[in-house]
């Protein structure tokens, strides 16, 4: 997926991702000479995220601490936003969308990931259980059993998917209707919102080809077919377009 933004994102573009963390992706998509922001309320995260930076003299990325929803940021100055499991764990999920397009250009590309009510489903259920048993069956968790996930990064996927204190779940319909409400064309959703359709994660292929936004019943199933194979806690990415 981030090699997929790299190619769908041109060089010299100027980036801002919402919510970075320790700056995996904003370092990552700042070797091709975009300028890149990364934003996130975490100074220990931002700490991190700024001594690989400079380590790696990445000098068209910068970090700073920002509440998404005061960016002291000029309107419409990003031709990319990027904001990947952030928004479901504001009080205002809507409202931080919003946020956060105000910086986008016209004709720049929005990129968010959210949890899906559905695809989600059956994380609440061993959240259930880990409440019930505590961390001993942590294996129960497909991504820590599959990936073989050790030490801090289990400890890390293990709060984040369970211990989250807030967290709110979201349906491709939702998500089209803020898009609708806030100027922003609907391109692709990854799982995609036709059923059938089998969009890969393949490099060589651009994110932003668009595709269509399938009936209320493709979608649903689509979300259906996410809870029974997801292994990577239900997140959903939807992309759109500002008009």
């Amino acid at each position: 997926f981030p090699e997929m933004l790299n190619r769908s994102i041109r060089p010299h573009s100027t980036v801002l991702e919402v919510g970075c963390g320790t700056g995996q992706l904003s370092n990552f998509l700042g070797i091709a000479q975009r300028q890149v922001l990364g934003v996130d309320m975490s100074l220990s995260s931002l700490s991190l995220a700024e001594k690989f930076r400079q380590q790696n003299r990445l000098d068209t990325v910068a970090f700073a601490q920002m509440n998404l929803f005061e960016l002291p940021l000029q309107p419409e100055s990003f031709d990319a936003v990027i904001s990947l499991g952030v928004l479901h764990h504001t009080s205002d999920p809507e409202g931080g969308f919003e946020s956060i397009l105000r910086h986008l250009k016209k004709g720049g590309y929005i990129v968010i990931g959210l949890y899906n009510r559905y695809g989600r489903v059956k994380t609440h259920l061993r959240r259930v259980v880990f409440s019930l048993f505590g961390e001993r069956l942590i294996r129960l968790d497909p991504y820590i059993r599959s990936y073989e996930v050790k030490s801090e990064k289990q400890k890390a996927w293990f709060m984040d998917q369970y211990r989250n204190p807030h967290e709110s779940c979201h349906t491709m319909d939702q998500v089209l209707g803020m898009f609708d409400r806030c100027g922003a064309r609907f391109v692709r959703a990854i799982p995609s919102a036709v059923l059938g359709e089998s969009f890969s994660l393949d490099y060589r292929r651009s994110l932003f080809e668009e595709e269509d936004r399938g009936s209320i019943m493709d979608r649903l199933l689509s979300q259906f077919r996410q809870m029974m194979q997801d292994k990577e806690g239900g997140l959903f990415v939807m992309i759109g377009r500002k008009e």
